[in-house]
């Protein structure tokens, strides 16, 4: 594929309308043409800034991209649907036309800072580990965890062949009952902060992400969302303006 150009179905999804899957299929049932040219490939290679495009005859405007920051209720889910019918998280932000996704994501009994973006370049940024965005959150687990334990953690653990290690990790406060501690990571795998602690034997009962780089989710209550500007997320986000 030529520099600069993009599959016609990624295109689509990264304008914000459509998820790709919905997209392919608006291409293969002979919804989209291309400078008014029908096509029937959704890998059909396109210029985005230069392409017109057009679905059912009428012409694609680029959407504005929009972000939110979302207090995540624990028992909500980040996937779209459900299989076992429980909320999720996109049906708390209720913007018609908008195909948001979440940059990254919190499991079911987490809670905290989620953002929710129709920016795919966005999304991208956020999550890709060279970004090293840093998350912190607020955890708290069964048992006292000591020093030696928290050595541990700093040097890293072995888990499924993963090397799990969090950018900082601070006590602040233990007993024979349970342990707090702040966490920040930059990697984001697969439920991290959970595996660390069970290597070490500790069970994770609460666990709230409060920042995402420089944003801070405050006094948002569970549920509720704000809608934030590009100035907003450029000061959050430093590597976005390079």
């Amino acid at each position: 594929m030529k520099p600069g150009h993009v599959p016609l179905e990624r295109v689509l999804s990264k304008l914000g309308i459509a998820s790709r899957t919905v997209a392919r299929q608006w291409i293969l049932d002979s919804k989209v043409k291309v400078d008014g040219v029908l096509r029937k490939d959704p890998l059909f290679p396109v210029f985005p800034e230069r392409a017109k495009i057009e679905i059912e005859e009428k012409p694609v405007a680029k959407v504005a991209h929009r972000t939110f920051l979302l207090h995540k209720p624990r028992g909500v889910v980040t996937t779209r649907s459900d299989e076992k019918g429980r909320p999720t998280v996109f049906s708390l932000i209720p913007e018609p036309g908008l195909h948001l996704i979440a940059a990254g994501r919190l499991d079911w009994a987490t809670s905290g800072l989620l953002l929710l973006t129709n920016d795919t370049r966005l999304a991208d940024w956020l999550t890709d580990p060279r970004s090293a965005v840093c998350r912190t959150y607020l955890v708290t687990v069964r048992g006292k965890v000591t020093e030696e334990s928290l050595e541990r953690l700093r040097r890293g653990l072995l888990d499924a062949g993963e090397k799990l290690q969090p950018e900082q990790i601070i006590l602040r406060k233990a007993s024979g009952k349970e342990s707090h501690l702040t966490v920040r990571l930059t990697e984001g795998k697969n439920r991290e902060i959970r595996r660390m602690f069970a290597a070490l034997s500790h069970e994770v009962t609460r666990l709230k992400r409060v920042a995402f780089g420089a944003l801070e989710l405050g006094a948002l209550q569970p549920g509720k969302f704000r809608e934030l500007s590009r100035g907003e997320l450029e000061g959050a986000f430093p590597g976005l303006r390079k």
